[in-house]
């Protein structure tokens, strides 16, 4: 290994991120190049502490690889007696994940695409690299697998949370089925059972999905769709023309509260499984809102009507007439 220069500072605080203080690492070489002289290019620099293992042969590595754990390894790369090209790619086929960084006497050009190829994190050519170089390699290459590990925790972490909330929506959903179906029951006179929520409906959700929905116009549903996946990226106050429209339309068509919920749920229930891999929360959230939002305007619609039935409009006679029609009268 070439000598590092001569005018070598160590930061007497390093900043964080950078070098860590102490580094276990495995050194898999063969008699030919043994150790020693790398444990001592370490010791004389005190940038970091390297704690160096040796282990002569693949044997005796693979053996240290599992019983111990290692921040990184390091493989001597000796074409007649050790290729460590074979023995990264054997490492990492057999699920051995700690960094590996390879020395050997080739340049780099000539060796290093081959190392990565095979999962080497980084090659060092020991005629021209220095030790704090070296020293850096090793630590940038523990650095990139504590990443990579994190990255896949964090990986694993979404999917959980994803399915939990599809899960979640899928529980809302049913019960909100469950709620229509006791509704339907009691328009029948069936009065439903006490505890009937947490039971199995009178009707069965499958049934519940075609409840008056088949009879609803298709262009309604079409629209209603639309309107369900423009309000979740929109939000609240930017549709309110177009819900009190459809809310009208609603009533004038005489199709019921019940009927608008269940054309709601089967809408939404098409665009949570459209979700694949999404979030199903922020969905479910905006959708509360629109079918709440909803169902206002169709209150408002039937109140209307109803104020209407009850107080009919009525012909008023013009200023004077009342007046002049009695004087003839009389």
């Amino acid at each position: 290994m070439a000598s590092a220069s001569t005018r070598k500072r160590t930061p007497i605080q390093p900043a964080a991120g950078s070098l860590p203080p102490r580094m276990k690492v495995l050194y898999i070489t063969t008699l030919h190049r043994t150790g020693g002289w790398l444990a001592e290019a370490f010791a004389s620099d005190s940038a970091s502490e390297i704690l160096l293992h040796e282990a002569i042969g693949v044997t005796s590595g693979l053996a240290r690889l599992r019983e111990e754990m290692f921040d990184a390894v390091l493989v001597s790369h000796e074409p007649q007696a050790l290729d460590a090209v074979e023995l990264v790619e054997a490492l990492r086929g057999g699920g051995t994940e700690e960094p590996v960084v390879v020395l050997g006497g080739e340049s780099e050009e000539e060796l290093a695409p081959l190392c990565f190829e095979v999962g080497a994190d980084a090659y060092c050519c020991i005629h021209r690299t220095t030790t704090r170089c070296l020293i850096w390699t090793v630590a940038r290459a523990i650095e990139r697998f504590q990443i990579l590990r994190e990255n896949r925790r964090l990986l694993q972490a979404e999917r959980q949370r994803l399915e939990l909330e599809h899960h979640e929506a899928e529980r809302l959903l049913t019960q909100q089925r469950s709620l229509i179906c006791q509704l339907e029951s009691m328009r029948d006179g069936v009065e439903p059972e006490r505890g009937a929520a947490d039971s199995k409906p009178a009707v069965s959700l499958d049934d519940a999905s075609k409840l008056s929905v088949d009879s609803l116009p298709p262009r309604l549903v079409a629209h209603y769709r639309e309107m369900l996946r423009a309000y979740v990226i929109m939000g609240a106050g930017n549709l309110s023309d177009e819900m009190a429209t459809l809310a009208s339309l609603l009533a004038s068509a005489g199709i019921t509260a019940r009927q608008t919920m269940q054309l709601h749920l089967n809408v939404l229930e098409e665009l949570i499984r459209g979700l694949g891999n999404r979030s199903a929360r922020h969905v479910m959230n905006r959708a509360d809102l629109l079918v709440l939002e909803v169902m206002v305007h169709l209150a408002e619609g039937y109140r209307s009507f109803y104020l209407d039935l009850v107080h009919p409009a009525r012909q008023l006679t013009l200023p004077g007439f009342d007046s002049s029609a009695a004087a003839k009268v009389a």
